[in-house]
């Protein structure tokens, strides 16, 4: 039957059940046990044994089938699916044949009934009674169990999450890794705060932002593309150990690892270094995979990455002679030049060593870095926020975290002496860079540090790249809900 006609007829049963004094969508229903939990607690009810235990459960049809004067059908809630059994004789003549006649796949209902096993063995549920909750007037779409076409499951994800059970268990999943995290964090004195995602100016990261307007005041405003600048506001007014899981925006390309939208968690410990931030990750990674992974191997994508601690540390220089042969440190600016040509190695903007030492390391090294590894001694041009590292004004005390070629932790010494942190964020503020326009200068944030900022240590967390490897998860939009999109094009 074509699309229209069934939704003409899905309509006429839907006043079909209007006509008789059925309300297709009730306000409540107590839905008391799920699913899975029936499965689990009756699995070693024998066959054809009845119980007298009352259940009442509710979900989507899914399956449906007439057998005479009986029907048995597949209800799926959030836990699983488990099939009911429905009989005339049991829920009455009137009930059965309103079933039979105005019930679809696709309907959401509830039952209340007795938990038994049937002659083949299957765990069920005889339905004493049950109840329409929601009438389906749109189909699920053609072959539904199992969907496939990436377009429909990004752009109408509760048909995903109807049709693919594992999807929904990825998300399940997240949930857990958030809760870990938080708990982690909450039990080593950190305090979660919230920072503001509309501001008036953007910093805390190399990324475009997106732009908006405040009608009220007439002012440019942007959305956030980091909570840092504002985490470290904290540290002035003497929180200690503060985080922050939150929305980031930044206005460049999607691919596999990389969402406008997404999420992140930053923390900042007052009296701490990066090498204090490092043992942190690397707890924080250990206590998740306690709580919601079997064992600190992660099968994803066909590589085991091993997550004992502690993880390998390598400098940038180290990483890119290991995997180039190069030793970049010992070359001048017009070699490291043709070396990047040579390699196709793109710079945008104002030509900086440190910044082209960094291209150099993003192109033809950090994809081959599949263990967990630590690369240290950033130039200290990769970021103007960051201490100077003791003995060497050349490099900074930042580690980044990588695995499977994904960055997944960024994290600092910060840097708290105003004078220098003035000074950097100026010249940052005067270069082009890839993204078309310098970077503001935050006076407010200079303001603040110069009363004081406590030396300490901040670390960043992709969540979702985290979230992809603990879910074997080969595309960011796998774990994102509704990741964004491009609109469709209709005829």
């Amino acid at each position: 039957m074509p699309g229209e006609d069934i939704l003409k007829e899905r309509k006429r049963k839907l006043k079909e059940l209007e006509k008789n004094s059925i309300d297709p969508y009730p306000h409540k229903f107590e839905k008391k046990h799920d699913a899975n939990d029936i499965l689990n607690k009756y699995k070693d009810l024998k066959k054809e044994e009845k119980t007298n235990d009352k259940v009442s459960v509710a979900g989507r049809i899914t399956r449906l089938r007439i057998m005479g004067r009986a029907l048995f059908v597949d209800l799926q809630d959030q836990s699983g699916k488990i099939q009911i059994y429905i009989k005339s004789d049991e829920v009455g003549e009137e009930a059965y044949n309103i079933f039979v006649k105005l019930i679809d796949l696709g309907d959401i209902i509830g039952i209340n009934g007795i938990v038994f096993r049937t002659k083949t063995n299957e765990l069920s549920i005889w339905a004493e009674k049950y109840i329409l909750l929601a009438k389906s007037i749109r189909p699920l779409p053609e072959k539904w169990h199992g969907l496939q076409d990436v377009e429909i499951r990004y752009r109408q994800r509760y048909l995903d999450l109807i049709s693919n059970h594992e999807v929904k268990s990825v998300f399940l999943k997240r949930a857990l890794v958030i809760n870990a995290i938080r708990e982690f964090l909450n039990k080593n004195g950190f305090i979660e705060v919230e920072v503001p995602i509309l501001q008036p100016l953007y910093g805390g990261a190399k990324a475009k932002p997106f732009e908006t307007h405040i009608n009220a005041w007439n002012m440019k405003m942007y959305l956030s593309i980091s909570p840092e600048l504002y985490l470290k506001r904290l540290l002035v007014g003497g929180f200690e150990k503060v985080y922050t899981i939150a929305r980031n925006f930044r206005n460049e390309g999607a691919d596999k690892t990389h969402n406008p939208e997404f999420t992140m968690l930053e923390c900042y410990w007052a009296y701490a270094n990066y090498e204090d931030m490092m043992k942190l990750a690397e707890n924080m990674v250990d206590y998740v995979l306690k709580k919601t992974h079997n064992g600190k191997i992660v099968d994803y994508q066909g590589e085991k990455m091993h997550f004992k601690k502690p993880w390998k540390k390598l400098t940038m220089l180290d990483a890119i002679k290991k995997y180039t042969n190069i030793d970049i440190g010992r070359l001048k600016d017009n070699e490291i030049k043709e070396f990047m040509i040579n390699n196709n190695v793109e710079y945008k903007g104002d030509y900086i060593t440190g910044l082209a030492i960094e291209r150099i390391f993003d192109k033809l090294v950090s994809d081959k870095l599949i263990q967990p590894v630590h690369i240290i001694d950033y130039p200290i041009e990769t970021t103007p926020l960051c201490k100077p590292k003791k003995g060497n004004s050349h490099i900074i005390e930042r580690f980044e975290s990588y695995v499977n070629g994904v960055e997944l932790f960024n994290a600092y010494s910060e840097l708290n002496n105003p004078i220098l942190q003035r000074e950097l964020l100026s010249e940052q503020a005067e270069q082009k860079t890839e993204f078309e326009e310098s970077h503001p200068m935050d006076e407010d944030f200079v303001t603040a540090i110069e009363h004081g900022m406590p030396p300490a240590g901040g670390l960043g967390l992709g969540i979702d790249r985290l979230i992809m490897m603990l879910t074997n998860s080969a595309n960011i939009r796998d774990v994102i809900l509704f990741p964004t999109m491009k609109p469709e094009k209709k005829d």
